[in-house]
C-alpha cells in the first residue's frame, strides 16, 4: 500500500459488499431469464406443431383431390380420404399411369412435438385422427386405446393428443 496525497490509501479491487451485491443482481437476472427461456422453447414446439399439422392436412387434401380427379381408385361409397396416415408416405397406385407408378404425398409423417408417450412410438401413432363424417369430439384421440389404424375407414383430419394448453389459451388438441 502506498499513501497517496494527504494520507489516503490508494485502493484497488472490489470490496466484499460490492461482490455480494453483484452476485445477487446476476442471480435475480438469471431467475428472470429462466421462465423466458421456457416460453421460447414452448413457442418453438408450438411452431413445430403448427407446421406439422399444416403439412399433414395439406397432404390429406392433396390425396382427396387426387381421388376426386380419378388418379386414385376408390369404392363408390368411399370418401376419397386415405385409409391411414401411413398411405401418405408409402404411396398409392396412380390409376392414370399405365406403368403403375405411385403417388406419394409426404416424405415422412412428422411427430407431434407435444406427444409425451413412448419415444419409440411411430410418428403416425402420435396423432389423433378423425374419420370423414365423424364429429370432432368423437375422434380417436379421445380414447387412447384407439390407434390411428383403428380410428375409422379413412383419415379426414389430425390433431394433437396432448392435454396441454397453448400460449394462446387453446388446447393443442383443438388446433
Amino acid at each position: 500500500m502506498r499513501l497517496h496525497g494527504a494520507g489516503r490509501l490508494d485502493q484497488r479491487g472490489f470490496t466484499l459488499i460490492e461482490l455480494v451485491i453483484t452476485l445477487a443482481l446476476v442471480g435475480i437476472l438469471a431467475l428472470a431469464i429462466m421462465p423466458f427461456s421456457e416460453l421460447i422453447v414452448q413457442r418453438q414446439k408450438e411452431q413445430q406443431l403448427s407446421d406439422a399439422l399444416r403439412e399433414i392436412r395439406t397432404a390429406l387434401d392433396a390425396y382427396k383431390e387426387a381421388s376426386d380427379t380419378g388418379f386414385i381408385d376408390k369404392e363408390a361409397d368411399a370418401s376419397g380420404y386415405p385409409p391411414t396416415l401411413t398411405v401418405l408416405v408409402t404411396g398409392v397406385k396412380n390409376a392414370k399411369d399405365p406403368k403403375g407408378g405411385l403417388l406419394m404425398f409426404l416424405r415422412h409423417v412428422p411427430r407431434d412435438p407435444f406427444f409425451s408417450g413412448d419415444p419409440d412410438t411411430l410418428a403416425e401413432e402420435t396423432w389423433s385422427v378423425r374419420a370423414y363424417g365423424e364429429p370432432p369430439d368423437q375422434a380417436a384421440g379421445g380414447d387412447p386405446a384407439i390407434s390411428s389404424e383403428q380410428a375409422g375407414k379413412d383419415v379426414f383430419d389430425v390433431s394433437s393428443k396432448s392435454e396441454r394448453v397453448g400460449i394462446n389459451g387453446i388446447p393443442y388438441k383443438q388446433w
